[in-house]
């Protein structure tokens, strides 16, 4: 059992029998993680490097883990501490990396399409986690595989995307994955954080937080990405807050036992209320969790290790 493509770019390349292939079977790989040991043999022998152009904590990490748990042989590449000081390029620095036998690069970087275009360029399998503000599909995927585990019907379900929607790769790839999946889905922000014409991708607009939320069965909150922004787009970051922060009084405008997902990290009192983000409503943890899982699953299906 494998996918089709030899690379993971984005939620765009896949059809809803791919997306479900991959939630299907993280299921597995989720038992695997609750055992007292944590490894199967599916992957040794392989090598799975972590490309990290970028800061990160849970994607990197899940990642490590998903591959250690797999068998495969980890290699965390630090940019800092690398010939990229010197000059090299992206596409140099990979190309040097699979020569040493790497058979999959797992890339986090600023620019928009790097994923694609390192693909281009080498054989090894990539996988995106996270290029500018472009996609993010393991994230998406494994909000998908929470909401599947919730017992929730990603069919009809409706979904509000809340926040800084214009910069955040999170929020593109969960367009994509759940609109293929058949979810209503809505969009919620200022509109200097909404981007132009977002309508053609299959959701309504809202600018009023507390009409976005009626009725809603998952809020999903996104964090303000003030890092690519490049300008003020908000006059004060109190003012974002009372405007589009979820407050328990907001919770209530969805339905009774809603969700409220974030891909983390979390400003506390900025987008979400502290006991928001602690409290029963909240499946953030478990999106970290699963994460795990969805990682495994991606990295087995594209090194064909099923075939």
């Amino acid at each position: 059992m494998s996918l089709k493509h030899k690379d993971l770019t984005g939620i765009a390349s896949l059809n809803a029998d791919e997306i479900m292939q991959i939630l299907e079977t993280a299921d597995s790989f989720k038992e695997v993680t609750g055992r007292e040991i944590k490894k199967v043999p599916a992957l040794r022998g392989k090598t799975v490097v972590n490309l990290f152009f970028e800061p990160s904590t849970r994607t990197r990490t899940s990642f490590e883990l998903a591959a250690k748990r797999l068998s495969a042989d980890v290699i965390n590449f630090s940019p800092s501490n690398s010939s990229v000081v010197k000059g090299e390029t992206l596409l140099d620095t990979a190309r040097n990396i699979e020569a040493m036998q790497a058979d999959i690069i797992v890339l986090r970087h600023s620019s928009a399409g790097a994923a694609e275009t390192l693909a281009r360029g080498v054989k090894s399998s990539v996988i995106n986690a996270g290029d500018g503000w472009h996609e993010h599909p393991t994230q998406a995927l494994l909000d998908l595989f929470t909401l599947r585990e919730k017992k929730l019907e990603l069919k009809g379900l409706k979904v509000a995307i809340v926040g800084d929607v214009a910069h955040s790769r999170v929020a593109r790839s969960n367009v994509y994955a759940l609109t293929k999946l058949g979810a209503n889905v809505r969009v919620v922000g200022p509109p200097t954080m909404m981007p132009a014409c977002v309508e053609r991708l299959g959701v309504k607009v809202y600018y009023d937080l507390d009409h976005g939320l009626r009725d809603v069965d998952v809020i999903m909150m996104l964090r303000l990405q003030l890092e690519r922004q490049g300008r003020a787009l908000f006059s004060t970051i109190r003012e974002y807050s009372r405007l589009y922060g979820l407050t328990p009084e907001r919770l209530k405008l969805a339905k009774p036992g809603a969700l409220v997902m974030h891909p983390g990290p979390i400003n506390r009192g900025v987008e979400i209320a502290p006991e928001i983000a602690d409290g029963f409503s909240s499946v953030i943890l478990d999106q970290v969790t699963n994460g795990v899982a969805v990682r495994m699953a991606v990295l087995y299906l594209l090194s064909g290790a099923g075939n």
